[in-house]
């Protein structure tokens, strides 16, 4: 019955409808998660464990579903597109709601707040497989992000935004030459840090 679910993080709710022919589904789920047929995520959030031998939810959707809404970005975004050479451990994502970290049974996953419009531009669906459908910033705004939200990154001239994506980031320029400088122009006017994105994509052109 669960097998359906599994490739999904599984809220209480619907483990509970699951559960609806015993007498006591609350001491199942303690059962469950005991036997390790369940993990518990969060409060109200579960996964299916290694004993029940299902395809399990991918770090990313886990990440999607944890804090919602809210799409991957910063390092662990940088790192899916190939653009950073760091394998990242913890899952960075970026919310409307508050900053928050999670530090869960299957990872550390962190939160970073943004508002909106700026938060809903660059956001890409990407179906991992048929039940697996994970939102993932595109590489242009997760460097964006990565600008907007480390505190010291204020980029005032080509040579210093060249510094910080070359050294501080490791990135390639070959890589960078990559990304599209008019759809970041196209975010500017609602975004914070406008000089330093600006700045970007100067040192993009000129790359």
């Amino acid at each position: 019955m669960i097998k359906e679910y599994a490739e999904a993080p599984i809220s209480r709710h619907l483990i509970l409808d699951l559960l609806s022919d015993y007498q006591r589904p609350n001491d199942k789920i303690s059962e469950l998660i005991k036997s390790k047929a369940l993990i518990s995520i969060r409060r109200g959030l579960y996964m299916t464990g290694p004993k029940m031998d299902l395809p399990t939810p991918e770090p990313f959707l886990i990440a999607n579903h944890l804090r919602g809404p809210s799409y991957v970005s910063l390092e662990s975004a940088l790192s899916y597109w190939n653009m950073i050479p760091e394998r990242v451990y913890e899952i960075s994502s970026v919310t409307i709601k508050t900053s928050k970290l999670y530090k869960t049974p299957v990872g550390r996953f962190s939160y970073q707040q943004l508002k909106a419009p700026y938060y809903s531009y660059g956001i890409k669906s990407i179906k991992h497989s048929p039940k697996q459908t994970m939102l993932v910033a595109s590489p242009e705004k997760a460097l964006c992000d990565k600008i907007v939200l480390t505190p010291k990154a204020y980029l005032r001239s080509i040579k210093q935004t060249r510094e910080f994506l070359m050294e501080d980031l490791r990135m390639d320029s070959e890589v960078l030459s990559t990304l599209d400088t008019k759809i970041i122009e196209s975010w500017i006017e609602n975004a914070p840090k406008k000089g330093s994105l600006e700045m970007l994509i100067k040192t993009l052109i000129e790359l």
